[in-house]
């Protein structure tokens, strides 16, 4: 049997990168055949399939903001590659990747999966852009594409406000390998022992601003350090974050950390007391899953993805988005209560075996790639 030819087409940053290069390190290379298009100023780390190989990659102008001029180039670049290499399926991630990779797949006649990895429209908090994002969500909606979601709750909000037929819209989870060996740090350790930890860039989404609150709130009863990982170039609302822990008086109570190696967060993790998530919206956040599989409780926002990996009062707690006491609350309970804490530990290892582990679960997507 003939290879199947996949064109994953993105902005390779983040999460998405890490999805990407999780499934390409695990799909079967007998079966298909992966070629990547990415921007031209996201990752400089090669591609590799199951084997070791290096996967063929070419780089179009795809950037994270809106810029018209190279919109429409990497459309045209887009065209052309697609048209010479001849693929038998699009996969396109996130807003970008999935605007070009539907338009071309329309011009060409080739069929799309597009994962949005959380709709872009959920990104602002201006009404105007909301509508606007809305719009082209709305606009390219079924058509030649299919919507894969990475949580059931982003499937079901594909359906209920995008306009997704139902059955235009199919899951699958957002997993990742089993996290085995863990590395000594390759920074320099400059917090407490004694801490919890998150991982998210300052931004709208990811809403630190409201973690630094929840954590003065905290810390008026028990003092716990808080580290912040992941504080990146596209950290819009750093500013934000720094202006409101000298507000606060909270510079030796926060450490807000650069990006740094995978296995550094790994390590980071694995010693913390336990995770928290302030997000306003997700798709499936990879950091919460890393931190089941490390048998890490989670304290999270009731936000897609979010409410799927996390069960109240099973392997962590759900709190409604805007509730610091909640917050305050669960947090304390957690860092007084040791053998509730024991017991959510336990079950978030069992919730990655059983539910977010690649190994089991890539056949899922091959046998979805090849229908």
């Amino acid at each position: 049997m003939a290879k199947k030819k996949i064109v994953h087409l993105l902005h390779s940053i983040g999460g998405v990168d890490v999805y990407l290069r999780l499934i390409l390190e695990n799909i079967k290379t007998d079966s298909f055949e992966n070629i990547v298009i990415h921007g031209t100023k996201d990752t400089e780390k090669p591609f590799f399939d199951e084997k070791g190989n290096k996967v063929k990659e070419y780089r179009v102008s795809i950037f994270r903001d809106i810029s018209i001029f190279y919109d429409i180039k990497s459309l045209f670049q887009t065209y052309k590659i697609l048209k010479k290499e001849k693929p038998n399926l699009i996969h396109a991630h996130s807003a970008k990747g999935g605007i070009v990779g539907r338009i071309t797949g329309k011009l060409l006649g080739i069929k799309v999966i597009y994962t949005p990895h959380a709709f872009s429209y959920l990104s602002t908090d201006s009404s105007l852009k909301r509508k606007f994002f809305m719009s082209i969500e709305k606009f390219l909606a079924n058509g030649n594409s299919l919507l894969l979601a990475t949580s059931n709750s982003e499937k079901k909000r594909a359906i209920d406000e995008v306009g997704y037929k139902e059955e235009n819209a199919i899951v699958f989870n957002n997993c990742i390998e089993p996290i085995i060996k863990m590395n000594l740090l390759t920074i320099q350790k400059t917090w407490p022992d004694e801490y919890i930890c998150t991982v998210g860039r300052p931004s709208y989404q990811k809403n630190i601003e409201k973690m630094i609150r929840v954590l003065y709130e905290v810390n008026k009863e028990a003092k716990i350090h808080l580290i912040v990982m992941g504080v990146g170039p596209v950290s819009n609302q750093l500013e934000s974050v720094k202006n409101l822990i000298v507000e606060l008086n909270m510079g030796n109570e926060v450490t807000l950390l650069d990006w740094t190696a995978r296995t550094d967060v790994f390590h980071i993790i694995n010693q913390s007391k336990f995770y928290i998530s302030t997000s306003r919206y997700e798709g499936m956040p990879y950091s919460i899953i890393e931190s089941l599989a490390l048998s890490k409780a989670c304290i999270v926002t009731n936000c897609d993805g979010n409410k799927d990996l996390i069960i109240d009062n099973y392997n962590g707690f759900v709190i409604e988005n805007e509730d610091v006491k909640g917050f305050k609350s669960k947090i304390l309970k957690l860092l007084t209560d040791k053998e509730l804490l024991h017991k959510l530990s336990k079950n978030a290892f069992n919730s990655y075996s059983e539910n977010y582990n690649i190994k089991k679960n890539i056949y899922e997507l091959e046998s979805i790639y090849l229908k």
